[in-house]
């Protein structure tokens, strides 16, 4: 007697209409080139038919689900322009929960160039607050997850409300799994390339003419980690960046130059350390040591914190699974 061959059932997809009909609204939600469907396409592992206002949604039942909530809730807001940007951090409120989140679930409210900065996950509104509550506040997470990008706006904010004099930013002048070699120029030449990121982030925050007429001043500082020793930082607020790749003993060199009316925040990703083989991080051993110090606080971030590409958290999803030998997702 032969078996009949098991076949599997095909979800059906979901048809969903958008009303009241509006094709500029409908402009918006897909942007040009479809490039805002095609967005959520990505984040939801989702395919998206579309033909005037109705669409047709393949894929998991979930995610089609999602998905389908997710066309509805951009096509509310579709009333103005909805760039790619307002798409990708849409779809990160969405995976929390928090679509439209009102601003007292937001965090405090920063003084920078950008108004509509706030925290997009209730780790990142956890960490705005322990910025301000804490001398010391640690973020510790992969990358995307706003880290550096909060800290200096902290930073930012301090400066100025003029609760700080001074803004300095620190980097680990370590070279990311390459040997680059020599590099010419002065000090601030060779190290350039390793603060790139924070100059990036400054002017964002504050403008390209502000930034430049304060790093003239030197109200704010992009320092090498190696030149802080020695140091004591009075009325600043401090920014290590990428602090993975420090060693125990810098770490401890670093924190112990925070002075009078001071604010430090070390940020760093520990899966990406470009430490020699065998070092230990001084991230590391000061999650461990300093964890239950009065005064200090630490923030760690996942995936579900991601506030970049849709991509992103997918990607470090599939790293943490093959970390603990999980098999890879299919498709």
């Amino acid at each position: 007697m032969s078996r009949r061959p098991e076949t599997r059932s095909v979800p059906r997809p979901i048809e969903l209409r958008l009303e009241p009909v509006d094709n500029q609204r409908l402009a918006r939600l897909c942007g040009a080139l479809d490039a805002n469907l095609r967005q959520i396409e990505s984040a939801l592992d989702v395919s998206i038919a579309r033909r005037g206002a109705r669409f047709t949604l393949r894929g998991d039942p979930a995610q089609t689900a999602q998905a389908a909530q997710a066309l509805q809730h951009f096509y509310d807001k579709a009333g103005s322009e909805l760039s790619l940007d307002d798409v990708q951090l849409g779809l990160t409120e969405l995976a929390q929960g928090r679509p439209g989140a009102a601003k007292r679930d937001e965090g405090p409210q920063l003084l920078t160039r950008r108004p509509d900065l706030h925290g997009r996950t209730p780790r990142q509104v956890q960490y705005l607050e322990n910025i301000l509550a804490h001398d010391v506040t640690f973020g510790i997470g992969p990358a995307g997850t706003g880290k550096t990008y909060l800290a200096v706006a902290c930073a930012v904010d301090a400066l100025e409300r003029d609760t700080v004099k001074r803004i300095v930013l620190v980097r680990p002048a370590v070279e990311a799994g390459e040997r680059l070699g020599f590099l010419p120029g002065d000090l601030a030449q060779k190290v350039d390339p390793y603060l790139r990121p924070l100059y990036d982030a400054l002017y964002d925050l504050m403008g390209f003419d502000k930034t430049g007429k304060l790093l003239e001043r030197g109200t704010i500082e992009l320092a090498p980690l190696a030149y802080m020793r020695g140091r004591t930082l009075n009325h600043a607020f401090i920014i290590l960046d990428e602090a993975q790749n420090t060693t125990p003993e810098q770490m401890k060199m670093f924190l112990t130059r925070i002075g009078f009316g001071a604010k430090a925040v070390v940020t760093g990703d520990i899966t990406q350390t470009d430490l020699a083989r065998g070092q230990k991080s001084g991230l590391v051993e000061a999650r461990r040591i300093l964890g239950g110090v009065r005064g200090i606080a630490f923030t760690e971030f996942g995936a579900a914190d991601v506030v970049r590409h849709p991509l992103v958290a997918r990607i470090i999803d599939a790293y943490e699974k093959h970390a603990q030998g999980e098999p890879p997702a299919a498709g």
